[in-house]
């Protein structure tokens, strides 16, 4: 919900200034909607859905932060009919995006490399990491990660590995997944 509001709040003041973003900003939000509402109902759904749903996130955060950050996306591979659980991927952008850009903190980034080879898949999702730096952490934590890792441990038993890294100036997760 947090996502939606914020996304709204900059369509609408980018609808003050007439932007030629806003037009795109509507359709990444009615695409993303739309999976949400709809797709993500299923237990598994295809690979390529949820691949679309991750651009769609990227591409409205890339609008958001307004060339603040910088955001690199790297796909390698094909999705080729693979089934995943939705929405299974948006905790680990969710959190890189919410923890890792803090605009007091110099410049942030957020990289996400996603390597895809017949049924095994590999996420890693990092980013700047400015509690590490002298800056307060968000006392705002959620319990994203650990939602993540109970849907792992029911859609996913001994076929996933988790790892989370949190160095001094970065941060990462980076998900294993062997997909049915």
């Amino acid at each position: 919900p947090h996502f939606l509001f914020n996304t709204l709040n900059n369509l609408y003041s980018l609808t003050l200034k007439k932007s030629d973003l806003a037009p795109e900003m509507v359709l990444k939000i009615s695409e993303i909607m739309r999976y949400m509402l709809y797709d993500s109902n299923e237990r598994l759904v295809p690979l390529q859905k949820e691949l679309a749903y991750v651009e769609n996130y990227i591409a409205l955060q890339e609008i958001r932060q307004g060339g603040g950050t910088k955001i690199e996306m790297n796909i390698t591979g094909h999705a080729n009919g693979q089934l995943i659980a939705p929405l299974l991927f948006i905790p680990f952008l969710e959190n890189s995006f919410k923890h890792g850009v803090d605009k007091s903190a110099g410049e942030s980034w957020v990289k996400i490399d996603l390597n895809i080879e017949g049924d095994e898949l590999d996420l890693k999702v990092s980013n700047n990491n400015p509690t590490k730096n002298g800056l307060p952490k968000s006392e705002s934590g959620g319990i994203g990660l650990t939602n993540v890792k109970r849907r792992l441990e029911l859609l996913y038993p001994e076929r996933y590995d988790l790892l989370i890294d949190e160095q001094e100036n970065t941060y990462s997760t980076s998900l294993k997944l062997l997909l049915q």
